[in-house]
């Protein structure tokens, strides 16, 4: 299985002919992402998680394209042309296949940024039995995870939550996730973080991955 890294929370798994793409957001390199791609998961309804003009793009592009994505965001788009008859809504508790590959959900609910400030629905997903992304979360699955997707930086997360939720998965392997805020100088001081919790703990090691960049799971 292959993970490649995209601006932000962008990330598409392939393994093989099968592959899919999570959070297709507008400080990601969409169009580059979803090239070739019939399927899209969406954790939430912000902006930097769904660039809904190049969704609706590559979609026209591609009559096979359908997307997963919580109720808010599946009325969201229920107006929009294109996307409203290829949107299907999913929750937490839930497992399907996208791309031809198995996908479980988790979660339910964004991570509070502030008590003014609504929470919205927030799924994550698991993707086969290999990548589990988050979205704006730290829900810890029930599910042996291979490589965890850890949001690094937001307005809703300090770096004791992000290393305790490193903990907490136990993955063998970690990639950062959620750094379009970041300089160098911020992930240099995140990721050393997290690299010593994975050492001292014995358990995930965690690897920077540069937007566009590939691994192989």
């Amino acid at each position: 299985m292959e993970l490649t890294k995209f601006g932000h929370a962008c990330v598409r798994i392939a393994d093989g002919d099968r592959r899919l793409v999570i959070d297709p957001g507008t400080w990601s390199e969409v169009s580059e992402a979803l090239t070739d791609i019939d399927a899209v998961l969406i954790t939430h309804e912000h902006a930097d998680h769904l660039d809904v003009d190049k969704l609706t793009a590559a979609a026209t592009a591609n009559p096979a394209l359908k997307v997963w994505a919580p109720l808010a965001v599946a009325d969201q788009l229920a107006g929009n042309q294109v996307l409203s008859e290829r949107v299907t809504a999913v929750g937490p508790a839930q497992s399907f296949t996208a791309g031809g590959l198995q996908v479980r959900t988790y979660g339910g609910q964004h991570a509070l940024i502030h008590s003014s400030i609504p929470v919205v629905a927030n799924v994550a997903y698991l993707v086969g039995d290999a990548v589990y992304h988050p979205g704006d979360s730290f829900t810890v699955p029930n599910a042996i995870v291979e490589a965890l997707l850890v949001p690094i930086n937001a307005p809703w997360a300090k770096v004791a939550e992000a290393l305790d939720f490193t903990i907490s998965v136990r993955a063998p392997r970690a990639f950062q996730i959620h750094d379009g805020l970041l300089n160098s100088t911020g992930l240099g001081l995140y990721e050393r973080q997290l690299s010593r919790v994975g050492e001292l703990y014995g358990v995930t090691r965690f690897k920077h991955l540069d937007a566009g960049e590939s691994v192989q799971l």
